[in-house]
């Protein structure tokens, strides 16, 4: 009778469950989202876009260059100006062929819109688009 007694509290203590593969499991995995995730690097100023009924969607891996009401000219948040654009455009498709994407406000000067548009093209821009609002 003590035997059986033994046997059976030593049985009751295994039923535990490990759970730290688990959990290795599943930090590998969020790690593994992270680093696959495309991330859309924004202009960092807000513009009015004029409305298109021709807009299409495009590429999320694109250079994003904004033009805002007051006529400057920004990418990544800082001013560039339409002399930085070319080397700006120049380094970031190097490596990879990207559109260029140009953000401008609907009152901007046209003039200034052509500048920043051969500016890019200059810099090794395979496309450059004009980034407008969908009209319905």
């Amino acid at each position: 009778m003590a035997r059986a007694r033994s046997i059976v509290q030593q049985n009751a203590g295994s039923d535990e469950i490990n759970i730290s593969p688990l959990i290795d499991m599943v930090f590998i995995l969020l790690i593994f989202f992270i680093v696959t995730t495309v991330f859309v690097e924004e202009t960092g100023v807000e513009v009015s876009k004029p409305q298109a009924a021709s807009a299409v969607d495009l590429e999320k891996n694109s250079v994003l260059i904004a033009i805002t009401s007051a006529g400057k000219v920004v990418y990544g948040g800082r001013e560039i100006g339409v002399g930085g654009v070319r080397s700006t455009v120049r380094r970031l498709t190097q490596d990879e062929s990207m559109p260029v994407i140009i953000q401008a406000d609907k009152t901007v000067q046209t003039d200034l819109l052509v500048r920043v548009i051969d500016e890019a093209k200059l810099g090794g821009a395979k496309a450059v688009s004009i980034s407008t609002d969908n009209a319905g």
